[in-house]
This record gives structure tokens, sequence and C-alpha cells, in this order.
């Protein structure tokens, strides 16, 4: 299992313009087989940092996701509304793997 976070820095005057995008994203995330956790959008404090986290059975099948993603109509258009936009300023992209209790199964 594997985790992919992502923090944006994002224009806080396109907030709403971002959120549509992450809207779409967590729909076409689940579509390619992922577990979508949602966006964190700001709130109290910095004005300008958003932040998403997802997961994929493996990084082969984050993998798969990224190819299928570049040749999908609907996630073409997501990307072309944050590209036409500008609501996200930059991105980093980080993964990592779950611990659970010992008790899990």
């Amino acid at each position: 299992m594997v985790t992919c976070f992502l923090r944006y820095v994002v224009d806080p005057y396109k907030l709403d313009d971002f959120e549509t995008y992450g809207r779409m994203w967590i729909r076409l995330v689940k579509k390619f087989g992922g577990d979508h956790h949602g966006y964190f959008m700001p709130s109290e404090g910095t004005n300008n940092v958003a932040l998403a986290m997802f997961t994929f059975p493996s990084f082969a099948e984050y993998e798969r996701y990224r190819e299928a993603s570049m040749h999908d109509a609907e996630c073409q258009e997501a990307w072309a509304l944050a590209e036409r936009t500008r609501c996200i300023v930059s991105w980093e992209r980080s993964f990592f793997r779950p611990v659970f209790s010992a008790n899990r199964a």
C-alpha cells in the first residue's frame, strides 16, 4: 500500500477554482482504483497551502493510474482547469507507507 501526499501552494484568490479541481480528482482517483482521502483547503492560518492524500494498493498500481490518466479525457479536463485558472502556484508530491497497530489484521 502506498499513499501519495500532495502539498499545494495555491492562489488564495482562486480557492473556488482549486476546490473544483480537487473535487474532480477525488472521483478520478477512485475511477482508476485508488482510495482518495480528500483535499484539505486553507482555513485558519496559512491561506495559500492545500493538501491532498490518496492511496493505491501498490506503487505499481499508482504508476498504472499515472500512465492511464495521461490519456483520459476527464483527467485532461481537470489539468486544463488548473492551467486555465492558474489556481495552483506549485506542488510537491511525496509517498508514504502506512504503519498500523500490531492488532490490525
